[in-house]
């Protein structure tokens, strides 16, 4: 069974940095792709970032320039990091994976709260 628990979450003025942190319980490494997604408090999601198991990145346009995704494979740990935050980032941020021959991310985080105030 693969767990991942995300932190590293919390309160910051616009224009400030986090950085998320997602440790999973398993061997990274196997699964094809893991990412980002942000639920809004409207509820709407999206892929923020996802980083490919040969290290092919991509994102969503509006967090390019702000957001890095990484990986370190030795820790089992994928990270985000997020500079130039906005008000319009705060949302509940989970980390996802996708395991080997999948197409959809089917292992999720517990989701970790971000909030930028004005």
């Amino acid at each position: 069974q693969v767990h991942l628990v995300e932190s590293g979450g919390g309160l910051v003025q616009a224009g400030g940095s986090l950085r998320l942190s997602c440790a999973a319980s398993g061997d990274i490494f196997s699964f094809n792709a893991m990412g980002w997604y942000r639920q809004f408090p409207g509820g709407r999601r999206e892929l923020v970032a996802l980083i490919t198991s040969n290290g092919v990145t991509n994102y969503v346009d509006s967090v390019k320039g702000r957001f890095t995704i990484s990986r370190d494979n030795d820790k089992n740990t994928v990270y985000l990091q997020m500079g130039s935050l906005k008000p319009e980032d705060t949302a509940v941020y989970y980390c996802a994976a996708r395991g080997e021959h999948r197409y959809d991310f089917n292992y999720w985080g517990q989701g970790t709260q971000v909030t930028v105030s004005s």
